[in-house]
């Protein structure tokens, strides 16, 4: 047998994609008639193989050695570099793009499973392809056709990369407040002037050229969201014949320093300072996607995905950390139990059941995260394959609703299995010896980029819920209480538990809502999202449980364990915060800022 990774559970994986979620069947669809479970089986086998050999060896390096900004540009360890290259050359990059783009069109469900062994191994350099492929994706959709050509295709084969520029130093997340804006070009392109931050692969030397996505307002746009429309603007000029040319007035004014990934670089960025002016009218060139006033529109395609896919990265950095103390509580001796004679060896730390409960707790944690998200891959799926409009559009609903837990869920409870991880470790997990230190680091970006845990809350609360007249959420209710009218003897007590606290939920979000006051029902949209996201997680492991019902091994017994863990000590939890939502505590609005 071989040597189980520290990166992620193969073995977890093929329960979760197989025997859960059974992906085979997908391949009963044209869009997927062409694959088979050995062709998954085989591009998982790859992505482990590209993430142990190209991305774990070189995790704490570029902690350490993190982009430096030198003489108006980028400068990083030339290992980064390499295992790009290395995932290019191997195909796995296009692995969820069509075909007729020149990609594999795997299920996204699969492609998410291969891409977390990426992010497991280095998510810092795992950023630099998500982005691209993300930027891709959304003008693929949007794109006109000579842009696809242009743009998409460079970015496809490698030789292109990609970003999203929102954020500026004066909004934050508030797109309402951009101020970057767009002048009309009398050649049809637009002239960009302004300034983001916190753009992530913002400016480096790994490919030929870089691709921003910018949000801006044209000249005459009206104020808010509404006026905001989508611009590419490329660090170079390519010309119709695909020639990579002069330099664009976009400008690397500085790199953000961060807790963790590092190895990532965290721009600021000037358009149209007049550094670097091509010919013609002042500014950075732009080039419209689709139509002025519907960038936020757009921006969300590549965002809602980009959610998705930093909640599976939050998961895999839970994940690793978990398996590393695994290892660690296995093979590091200390301490006897209460029960053991004095003169007794010492025992693996595994054995305390204090340790055991940290292990559990995050073991719980991690393969309930994993199941979420790779869920929601396949509700995309599901969605993609359909020929019948009322599904697609239920699927779609669902989506909308689960996407801020999926992103918010694993950023908050997979940090915390990284910082169960430091504790199982002891003294060393907070070394940089062991690499469960940057984990936590790393992880701990999660609930803030992509929409912070709070707006989350507010997205979920305040929209999500209540699309469509409730529809969104009754759909949730409907998929959770179908589980768990299939549940069998064995996890009736769990389901039960679960239909409670499904109850609950229905009635709470009616009370939040009954009178009408936003403020009051959108002040604790936080509490909301935590405890709606460990009703959703309950579902996930009544799932699991019911996919191991009947089976016999240590594997099946774990997901038990994990899963009687749960709806023990976590399940409750959300009836807690459901209670706290319940009393109306009006404190957070009343509270007078000169009280801090």
């Amino acid at each position: 047998m071989a040597e189980a990774s520290l990166i992620l559970s193969r073995r977890d994986l093929e329960f979760m994609l197989h025997e859960w979620l059974d992906v085979a069947s997908l391949t009963a669809h044209p869009r997927f008639a062409e694959h088979s479970r050995e062709t998954f089986d085989a591009v998982l086998a790859l992505a482990e193989q590209i993430a142990t050999r190209e991305f774990a060896p070189h995790y704490q390096e570029s902690d350490r050695n993190e982009p430096q900004f030198v003489e108006g540009g980028v400068q990083m360890i030339p290992e980064v570099s390499k295992a790009l290259e290395a995932l290019r050359a191997s195909g796995l990059l296009l692995g969820a793009v069509d075909q007729e783009l020149g990609g594999i069109q795997l299920p996204l469900v699969v492609y998410r499973a291969c891409y977390a062994w990426l992010q497991a191994a280095n998510v810092s350099t795992a950023a630099y392809p998500m982005l691209t492929m993300a930027s891709a994706a959304l003008l693929a959709a949007h794109g006109t056709q000579e842009q696809i050509h242009r743009y998409v295709r460079p970015m496809l084969e490698g030789r292109f990369h990609g970003t999203m520029c929102l954020s500026e130093p004066q909004a934050g997340s508030s797109l309402a407040d951009i101020t970057t804006r767009a002048r009309r070009s009398n050649d049809g392109s637009y002239r960009l002037t302004g300034s983001k931050m916190w753009i992530s692969a913002g400016d480096h030397d790994l490919s030929e050229n870089i691709i921003h996505l910018v949000l801006a307002r044209v000249e005459d746009a009206p104020a808010g969201v509404k006026g905001l429309s989508l611009f590419i603007v490329p660090k170079y000029l390519v010309d119709a014949g695909g020639i990579v040319g002069e330099h664009n007035d976009v400008v690397l004014a500085g790199l953000n320093h961060k807790m963790g990934y590092r190895g990532t670089t965290n721009a600021v960025l000037g358009f149209g300072d007049g550094a670097y002016r091509p010919a013609g009218e002042a500014g950075a060139v732009g080039y419209l996607v689709g139509d002025e006033g519907q960038g936020l529109t757009y921006m969300f395609h590549m965002m809602n995905e980009a959610r998705i896919g930093v909640g599976t990265g939050a998961v895999s950095l839970g994940y690793t950390g978990y398996l590393h103390a695994l290892e660690y509580a296995r093979t590091r001796t200390q301490g006897r139990p209460v029960d053991a004679k004095s003169q007794s060896a010492a025992v693996p730390i595994i054995r305390h059941p204090d340790v055991r409960r940290m292990l559990l707790a995050s073991k719980s944690y991690v393969e309930g995260g994993l199941a979420l998200a790779l869920y929601a891959a396949r509700l995309v799926d599901e969605r993609d394959v359909s020929t019948d409009p009322v599904v697609r559009a239920d699927r779609e609903l669902l989506l909308d609703v689960l996407t801020p837990i999926v992103k918010s869920w694993p950023s908050q409870w997979c940090l915390a299995a990284n910082d169960l991880a430091i504790q199982v470790h002891g003294g060393y997990g907070y070394t940089r010896e062991y690499p469960v230190e940057q984990m936590y680091r790393d992880n701990r970006l999660n609930p803030i980029h992509e929409g912070t845990h709070g707006i989350q809350g507010l997205d979920l609360l305040g929209r999500k819920v209540r699309l469509a007249d409730g529809r969104g959420l009754e759909l949730l209710v409907n998929e959770i209480e179908a589980t768990i009218d299939r549940a069998t003897a064995g996890a009736r007590e769990h389901a039960g538990a679960l239909r409670h606290a499904l109850r609950r939920l229905r009635s709470t979000t009616e009370q939040l809502w009954s009178d009408g006051d936003a403020a009051a029902a959108l002040a604790k949209a936080s509490v909301y999202l935590e405890a709606t996201g460990h009703i959703v997680v309950a579902w996930m492991w009544l799932e699991q449980e019911l996919a191991a019902s009947g089976r016999a091994g240590d594997f099946y017994e774990g997901k038990r364990a994990a899963a009687r863990y749960f709806f023990d000590v976590e399940l409750p939890k959300a009836l807690l915060g459901l209670d706290e939502l319940d009393r109306g505590d009006r404190l957070l609005l009343e509270l007078d800022e000169a009280w801090f």
